[in-house]
């Protein structure tokens, strides 16, 4: 009779009162709430594409176009826990609106801007209101669904964020291409009025029930704010000594320090101020049940292999395997199906079942499994087809870490507490999006800079010095330019002998009245020197590939320390949401 109890118990804690809602409603709301994260997810995507296009037109300074990106990241992430507390206290119909009204403000001003300073600025908006979206739409799927039933609508969420990843380059680039990169945001707003237009004609508030009153927590905020922004910056703009980037700074320098410093202070004062907040914006009482904690911390650490195992392939694909930027973006479409069919699948798996530990962990296995493929079997004659092959197990493995911990963390707290629970999922993982690719960045560049300093000295020993000028001046930056320096540049081996031709022809015409010494020593220093640009670029090769192999093995090991976490994850069972009588 107590197990009843408890059982009883458990059941009206975790399910949501679903049975209010007839079937139109729950089909116009999952719309209107797919639509808003598509709108989110895809801007990401499609900016990306565009972003050159933006620069050259705004003149764009190298050290301000990072901005574009950085501006729209931090703003969101920072809006994350306030979103999330706004749809437990008014309603996660009222928090969708005012977050895509936000949203289809920065879009409309973007695309209107004339200035750089006016687009990172309106990028920010944009980012404000992107929060909301990804926190809202989340979240009304522990609204509308008992939790045994969440696993597979979480999954077609999850599915969103991997098809914006294939859709967005390629709108991206066909918009910017026939309709001007302006296009690029105002297409976000017939999508959004689209979005609106269902979330008014049938979705109900959603207002969790036994929540009275509340005010949000500002204070609380600001502190957030201080010290999620600078720590932010800080990873976005920061890089090795050794390895220069526009507009950032090294590691140990005094603003990144300084950033560090600040939002150090900055989470503390959240700390202090939380515990002590009637209406906290992260209930200090929610990481005390083992679940969320574990389940956030898994999902942490997940984010920091998530973008990071993707970021660093495109270099590769360009120069190691020869692809142009699209192509090698292409490449990362059998990826992006594998995340796709992972999501899917392991919701209706745990709908079925019941249970989601066994796949998280089963995940994870195979993810490691992936990323092992990638870290000890890559060449520098690798395929584009086998990479593509290879890739396909990392996104099988990736797939599953979407659904299934945003499914476990709500299942851990009341149906109060969705909004709250359900932006500290998201708000983890954005973190340990920024916290990996600042990460793994630093492993690629330094292991790209060590490799190819060793390896192109290597391969131009002994050159005479006015070839190896001649071949430094073809080639800027290829040769002995230190950690990081080629990075953004690729290597066109067939355009830099074509030079060195022009060169030694001009050499040997100068040649021709000191007899055939002369000459010969030409052709054997033009020989040397076209033999030394296919041994350059096959160092090259070779240093991206450890690279990029290096990122692969690093990855495991975070892959690991996700997998020690979620074996710490209890599992709590998944009810059908109506609770039975004892």
């Amino acid at each position: 009779m107590a197990d009843t109890a408890a059982d009883t118990a458990l059941d009206s804690r975790a399910a949501p009162a679903s049975e209010r809602f007839s079937r139109s409603q729950k089909a116009f709301t999952l719309a209107g709430a797919l639509l808003g994260l598509l709108l989110a997810a895809l801007d990401q995507t499609i900016v990306a594409t565009a972003g050159p296009t933006i620069q050259a037109d705004l003149r764009i300074a190298p050290e301000h176009y990072p901005w574009l990106t950085t501006a729209y990241l931090v703003a969101s992430t920072m809006m994350v826990p306030v979103w999330g507390k706004l749809s437990d206290l008014l309603g996660r119909r009222a928090v969708l609106v005012a977050g895509i009204a936000v949203f289809l403000t920065g879009s409309f001003l973007c695309g209107a801007a004339r200035s750089t300073l006016v687009l990172i600025l309106c990028r920010a908006v944009q980012g404000l209101g992107s929060a909301a979206l990804f926190t809202g739409s989340l979240a009304v799927v522990a609204d509308l669904f008992p939790p045994r039933d969440r696993g597979k609508y979480q999954g077609l969420f999850g599915a969103v964020f991997g098809l914006s990843s294939v859709i967005g380059p390629l709108a991206g680039g066909f918009i910017t291409d026939t309709l001007g990169w302006h296009w690029v945001f105002f297409i976000n707003l017939p999508v959004g009025a689209l979005a609106l237009a269902l979330i008014f004609l049938r979705m109900p508030p959603l207002k969790p029930e036994g929540v009275h009153g509340g005010k949000l927590d500002i204070p609380g905020a600001v502190a957030l704010a201080v010290g999620v922004v600078p720590l932010l910056l800080a990873l976005s703009l920061g890089h090795g000594e050794k390895t220069p980037r526009a507009g950032g700074f090294a590691w140990g320098s005094a603003p990144i320090l300084g950033l560090f410093t600040l939002s150090a202070v900055g989470l503390g004062l959240f700390v202090w101020r939380e515990r002590r907040a009637k209406e906290p914006l992260l209930e200090p009482s929610l990481f005390r049940l083992r679940a969320f904690s574990a389940g956030n911390a898994a999902v942490f650490i997940i984010g920091a292999v998530f973008l990071a195992s993707v970021t660093f392939l495109p270099l590769f694909m360009v120069n190691v395997v020869g692809l142009s930027a699209t192509h090698s973006g292409l490449t990362l479409t059998p990826l992006t199906l594998g995340v796709v069919a992972g999501n899917v699948l392991s919701g209706q798996l745990v709908s079925r079942m019941g249970r989601y530990k066994a796949l998280m962990v089963g995940a994870l296995v195979f993810l490691m499994g992936g990323f092992a493929v990638m870290a000890f079997t890559l060449t520098p004659d690798s395929s584009q087809a086998e990479v593509t092959v290879k890739m396909v197990l990392v996104g099988l493995g990736l797939g599953p870490s979407i659904p299934l911990y945003t499914v476990a963390v709500q299942n851990s707290v009341p149906p109060q507490r969705i909004g709250v629970a359900t932006s500290a999922t998201t708000f983890f993982r954005q973190l340990g999006m920024t916290v990996g690719v600042a990460l793994l960045g630093t492993v690629f560049a330094g292991t790209l800079g060590r490799e190819m300093q060793s390896r192109t000295q290597q391969a131009t020993h002994g050159l005479p010095a006015d070839v190896r000028q001649e071949l430094h001046a073809s080639a800027p930056g290829s040769l002995g330019g230190g950690e990081g320096a080629p990075q953004g540049q690729r290597f066109h081996p067939e355009q830099v002998k074509a030079k060195l031709r022009e060169g030694f022809a001009e050499e040997r015409r100068q040649a021709l009245g000191e007899g055939p010494e002369a000459r010969a020593r030409v052709d054997a220093d033009e020989a040397r020197a076209l033999s030394t640009v296919d041994r350059v670029e096959r160092a090259l090769k070779e240093s991206f590939t450890r690279a990029t192999m290096a990122v692969y093995r690093f990855a495991i090991f975070v892959a690991l320390a996700a997998l020690f976490v979620t074996l710490l994850l209890p599992e709590l069972p998944l009810r059908q949401g109506r609770p039975r009588k004892a």
